[in-house]
């Protein structure tokens, strides 16, 4: 517990929701994809193998922010 009789638990804080970009419907085909599936399907179009930390990058950019229609 801290000082002011509340504990902080890093699992339970709320995070803050994902920036959203609209884009014009005829450059994605998908209803919404997160900044980090784009950087792989870059990255894998360029010929890069993706690693451990790649899928790590991608969930947390994903968490950040998302590309809709």
């Amino acid at each position: 517990m801290s000082r002011n009789g509340t504990s902080k638990n890093h699992t339970q804080e709320s995070q803050p929701p994902p920036h959203r970009v609209r884009l014009p419907g005829f450059i994605i085909d998908e209803a919404e994809i997160g900044l980090g599936d784009a950087i792989k399907r870059v990255t894998y179009a360029m010929g890069i193998k993706p690693c451990g930390g790649c899928e790590k990058r991608a969930a947390e950019l994903n968490r950040w922010m998302h590309f809709s229609r």
